[in-house]
């Protein structure tokens, strides 16, 4: 596990959604998750540089590592994933569960025909339209519709 994921709590979250709550976080998650997703990025790149440093050094032993870049390439790294955890940890606070960074996917606990469910958002949809029960993932994605019954569609989820 990478030094910016963290373990899902299986608890009952503690806030439940309307569908015009979470629409309203949508901005704010975009920017912190396109944040975090380009710091993952550069975090990625530094470590295959750290292991093509690596593998220069088993191949051919001796050489002397280029100490001066590493610390500067392990500071950017260090630094980049402090900014991970604190995006997640920020949309964490809010209720949310970060399910995939590189996707960008985030759940918010809702209700959804009387039954506890997620509101799935994706980075990149413009709004939240669809919804899947807590033992499913983003395959498990339905529509929000005029079935789906809670306050906020006339229209659920609730």
């Amino acid at each position: 596990m990478a030094d910016y994921e963290h373990e899902e709590s299986q608890e009952q979250p503690e806030r439940l959604f309307e569908l015009s709550e979470a629409e309203e976080l949508l901005p704010q998650f975009h920017s912190l998750l396109t944040g975090a997703r380009e710091k993952k990025q550069r975090t990625d790149t530094i470590e295959r540089e750290f292991s093509q440093v690596r593998n220069r050094i088993l191949v051919y032993g001796g050489i002397v590592p280029p100490y001066a870049y590493l610390a500067e390439l392990k500071a950017e790294r260090d630094g980049g994933l402090n900014a991970i955890r604190q995006a997640l940890a920020e949309i964490e606070q809010t209720g949310c569960v970060v399910k995939d960074l590189d996707q960008g996917l985030v759940d918010f606990p809702a209700m959804v025909n009387d039954e506890q469910v997620y509101l799935c958002w994706k980075l990149g949809e413009k709004c939240i339209g669809f919804w899947h029960r807590m033992d499913e993932g983003f395959a498990g994605r339905k529509p929000l519709d005029s079935s789906t019954q809670g306050p906020d569609r006339g229209r659920k989820p609730n």
